[in-house]
């Protein structure tokens, strides 16, 4: 154990010295502002891209989160490969453009978009509350990898964890986004060596896939749970697909994967990254049959923390040194992440609260100094998250972050494509997709440990009065009463001749294509 312990520690101070010297990486001439400090410079071509990009949405949700889920649950938890892959030719549709805006017209965050293209504060103070909100429980997932980590290696007490947040705070803080951009790099190696070793040396000690396949179903028929199984059935299918697809409109919405794609260099590194970043997706589903190999090694989890799988079966089939090495991948892989997104979280409050309502008149050297302490305050808020939030599996605590990111989706990603909805509508539509997802996450129960709120974000359809054991993605279901509404308001807007809001630009600013001579210098520009 103590040879893992040195390992990991190694590791991890390696990767945290080099998230300090970031700050002379790719040295910008001034990181007091949040262009420089939150987005790189706006300079990261396709490798620093498609690291950062992959270090952003490939998390401890990947490395602990998935295998866990497939642990307990059986097949449900293979949505994340279909959802990894239908998400990025929405990105190609979505993404793009976006970039685009955001580049001519200066833009830093979604709810900056939102502000000019429907000229409503309002409608972008929520879009920032939101990802705000969504965020936290993200975040959280993170620490909650470093945890499971920590655990296993007979590391107890809250002080371990709370240095590797402050470790974390104090680099982020420093750097910002060079020192993910940076670490992402050692993150993504280390994961790769340790998913070809695992599914190469473990199952050849446990017989074969075979074996494994065989041990996951003996499992899975013993228990009573309608809803397990290697294969999925009649009250699994319709979660599942909604859970796929939620999820993949969920994706890039989240301000840490706009603060990933904004930071390229050119609209060309985005279409190159989404061509490759499928590749992850290969890496994925290898890591989400660590949950099947960790029934058939016979693992336990450490008390009622199935977050400990995966690690647990790292302990006992690698040899100590190596055992470290994964150890330190899951911890690397939760600090790349939790750094970008407490980075976006930050980036939303300052441009949309700070400057919007508190000092419009901040300079970029003010805007920065508030966002180093906003990132700050996010990582507390994390914390609370895992203290108050129950689920019954970690990979809930992103799933109920996506019911809350989903409902940006009217206002962010169809507002790319037009201008048809009236902010009012919008507004309503926000309401009462928020109202009625939070109002469903807290009427999900965790029957594992009896706790009756906010315990997952699958919703039995019997609550609606419907006789059957089959569940949906809550997610799916407030964004289809926020789309009803936002088109019912926006109608109703119109009917009464409600006068459209203020554009801060004309609309073929907007149309962001190769064809916008603007867009066409600018690529020019920064594709040397």
């Amino acid at each position: 154990m103590s040879t893992e312990i040195v390992v990991f520690a190694v590791l991890f101070l390696v990767v945290s010295g080099m998230g300090f010297v970031a700050a002379r990486w790719r040295r910008a001439n001034d990181l007091a502002s949040l262009h420089e400090w939150g987005l790189g410079g706006r300079s990261f071509g396709s490798w620093i891209t498609w690291f950062l990009v992959g270090g952003d949405l490939y998390t401890a949700y990947t490395f602990v989160a998935v295998p866990a889920l497939l642990f307990g649950a059986g097949a449900t938890g293979f949505f994340a490969l279909p959802y990894t892959v239908v998400t990025y030719p929405l990105v190609f549709l979505v993404m793009i453009r976006l970039w685009s805006v955001s580049h001519v017209h200066g833009l830093v965050t979604p709810a900056d978009f939102v502000r000019a293209r429907f000229g409503s504060p309002t409608l972008a103070l929520l879009v920032a509350i939101t990802g705000i909100a969504a965020t936290m429980p993200y975040i959280a997932l993170q620490l909650v990898g470093i945890e499971a980590v920590l655990k296993t290696m007979g590391v107890r007490g809250d002080l371990p964890l709370i240095i590797a947040f402050a470790i974390l705070a104090a680099y982020t803080y420093q750097s910002g986004l060079r020192a993910p951009a940076l670490i992402a790099f050692v993150k993504d190696s280390l994961i790769y060596l340790v998913i070809l070793v695992a599914v190469i040396y473990i199952p050849s000690k446990l017989g074969g896939w075979g074996a494994i396949f065989d041990a996951a179903q003996a499992k899975f028929d013993a228990t009573p749970a309608p809803g397990d199984g290697i294969l999925l059935n009649s009250n699994n299918q319709l979660q599942y697909v909604t859970l796929a697809l939620g999820s993949a409109m969920a994706l890039f919405l989240y301000p840490h994967s706009v603060t990933g794609v904004l930071a390229a260099k050119s609209r060309n590194v985005i279409k190159r990254n989404m061509s490759a970043l499928p590749a992850y997706s290969l890496l994925l589903g290898l890591i989400a049959l660590l949950g099947y190999m960790a029934i058939a090694a016979g693992i336990k989890p450490i008390g009622t923390d199935v977050n400990t799988v995966v690690p647990q079966l790292f302990d006992t089939m690698f040899p100590d040194w190596f055992a470290g090495v994964a150890f330190a991948a899951i911890g690397i892989g939760a600090l790349v992440p939790a750094a970008i997104m407490s980075i976006a979280a930050a980036n939303l409050f300052t441009r949309n609260v700070y400057r919007e309502y508190i000092r419009p008149d901040a300079t970029d050297a003010q805007e920065a100094s508030v966002s180093k302490i906003v990132s700050l305050v996010v990582k507390v808020g994390a914390v609370l998250c895992i203290l108050l939030i129950d689920p019954q599996f970690s990979i809930d605590l992103q799933l109920i972050g996506g019911v809350i990111i989903l409902q940006t989706l009217p206002s962010v990603a169809l507002g790319l494509f037009g201008r048809w909805f009236h902010r009012a509508g919008l507004i309503a539509g926000w309401v009462a997709g928020m109202g009625s997802g939070l109002v469903m996450l807290y009427n999900i129960a965790n029957p594992a440990t009896k706790h009756a709120h906010f315990g997952g974000s699958a919703f039995p359809l019997e609550k609606l009065g419907l006789d059957t054991k089959m569940t949906v993605y809550a997610g799916f279901i407030a964004l289809a009463v926020n789309l009803v509404v936002a088109v019912l308001g926006t109608l109703l807007a119109r009917a009464v001749k409600m006068a459209e809001g203020p554009d801060t630009t004309r609309p073929e600013d907007y149309v962001a294509d190769r064809d916008d001579p603007r867009v066409h210098d600018l690529e020019v520009a920064g594709s040397s």
